[in-house]
């Protein structure tokens, strides 16, 4: 018998990573299709969370990347406060080698079958166009393009919400919320970290990026000569005179090997699951590193594709992003109060909130009898 003491049946059942409520696994062999759909908790409302499209090493890696990536929704959509829980899927395989029109639809059904219970979105290797095409077989679809009644690409407000929580931490740490003057390296320019920049510039920050894709930092420095580059991450986190580290690439940013060179006085970016284990946010704690939790800042997206669910409104969605400024500093201060790191303040609150929505659920359900 296979000893999963350490995989993905133990992560879900046993350890205090697990908790979901739902797991499934979708299989179309006519159009290739390999898919995890996660849904961590219902608990404030259906799950939402984006479609991942990577091709991950082995299937166990698929299925716990899911299972992380749901379980951070959750908490994200709590702090963001939206009426949903959390949820995740991932498609597996390479988007440039096998993402076609058939099998984003039979996903749209797999999506479909679970009756709204999650709602989907773009992430990694998706795109709007992606989910124009999922929504043809799956009312419960966000991120859509405005023509086809959606809010477009959610970078714009995920890039801003981060941007707002960099302003916190810079209150928090020096007493001022602006940039001007600080200088920030962002590591990924893509979706959201190019939208980054610019507002960074904007307040008149220092920037400094890299990005494994030539393309992206070419696209950059064309529009932006000013903005220095450092030949990759590891470069990056060195920086003489850092102040800000923003992680807007995959997961995991935040790890062993890191966390003890980081010139940076704060961490905040768009990346998700930033801390690489357990620990790590007390490895920055100690080091005096100001930590913005990942799915506090990075909401701004979640916020956006939300609101396509009553009739998407910018301005309204702008609004609650702004917001994001407020909950950064009150999660600094709640860290303050309670002597602990700000990613534990931040998962107390989220926790906090879900456990009341759970309790006001089995109290209605009480009264019905």
């Amino acid at each position: 018998m296979t000893d999963v003491t350490d995989g993905v049946l133990h992560t879900l059942f046993q350890s205090d990573q697990g908790g979901h409520e739902q797991v499934v696994l979708c299989q179309d062999r006519a159009t290739g299709l390999k898919a995890v759909i996660a849904i961590h908790s219902t608990a404030l409302g259906p799950a939402l969370g984006g479609t991942r499209f990577y091709p991950y090493a082995t299937e166990e890696a698929a299925v716990a990347d899911a299972l992380n990536l749901a379980r951070g929704m959750s908490y994200k959509n709590a702090m963001a406060g939206l009426e949903h829980g959390g949820g995740k899927a991932v498609i597996i395989g390479d988007p440039e080698q096998i993402k076609t029109e058939e099998l984003l639809l039979a996903y749209g059904r797999f999506v479909a079958s679970l009756g709204g219970r999650y709602v989907t979105a773009c992430d990694v290797g998706t795109y709007v166009a992606d989910m124009d095409v999922v929504s043809r077989e799956c009312r419960w679809t966000t991120g859509r393009s405005p023509e086809n009644g959606g809010a477009g690409d959610s970078s714009v407000l995920t890039s801003y919400g981060v941007f707002q929580g960099m302003r916190a931490s810079a209150q928090h740490l020096w007493g001022d919320p602006t940039l001007r003057g600080r200088k920030v390296g962002v590591a990924g320019v893509g979706k959201v970290g190019h939208y980054l920049v610019e507002h960074l510039l904007e307040d008149g920050a220092e920037v400094v990026i890299t990005d494994v894709r030539a393309d992206a930092v070419r696209r950059i420095t064309e529009a932006h000569p000013e903005v220095a580059v450092a030949e990759d991450t590891d470069a990056l986190i060195r920086t003489e005179g850092l102040d800000i580290y923003a992680p807007c690439a995959l997961g995991g940013a935040l790890n062993d090997g890191t966390v003890p060179v980081l010139t940076a006085k704060v961490v905040c970016g768009a990346a998700n699951n930033q801390l690489a284990h357990a620990g790590v946010e007390k490895d920055l704690a100690d080091r005096k590193i100001l930590y913005a939790p990942d799915y506090v800042v990075n909401a701004g997206g979640v916020i956006q594709v939300a609101d396509e669910l009553h009739g998407f409104d910018f301005d309204r969605c702008k609004t609650k992003a702004t917001k994001i400024f407020d909950t950064t500093l009150a999660i600094f201060a709640r860290a303050k109060e309670d002597g602990i790191p700000p990613a534990a303040a931040a998962d107390r609150i989220a926790e906090q909130r879900m456990a009341e929505a759970r309790s006001g659920q089995v109290l209605g359900k009480t009264a019905q009898v």
